[in-house]
């Protein structure tokens, strides 16, 4: 028997208005960064537009890493994001609809 819960949609709600990320947030934040480079490609060409998008998102996690999370060891941390960026991109490219 599989204990996970899906919330429904006043859980969701609740659970948005404190901060917390549902699975619907996180893919609609993500669309967002989508969009942007989306419409970035209309004028880089996306061999370009890639890199500074993973080097914003490297950017980004080392200020949540060192300010936020406040991690005092940093190659645990690097190595927690290689495989989660592994695994999503290993996902993404096996995925038909991409």
């Amino acid at each position: 028997m599989d204990d996970y819960h899906k919330p429904n949609r006043k859980e969701r709600r609740a659970a948005e208005s404190k901060g917390e990320m549902t699975d619907k947030r996180f893919m609609q934040i993500a669309d967002k960064f989508i969009d942007v480079a989306n419409r970035e490609n209309q004028s880089v060409s996306a061999t370009e537009l890639h890199m500074a998008f993973l080097y914003a998102a490297a950017r980004y996690n080392a200020h949540v890493g060192k300010n936020v999370m406040e991690v005092e060891e940093h190659e645990p941390f690097v190595d927690t994001m290689l495989k989660a960026y592994q695994e999503m991109l290993r996902n993404h490219l096996a995925d038909p609809s991409v």
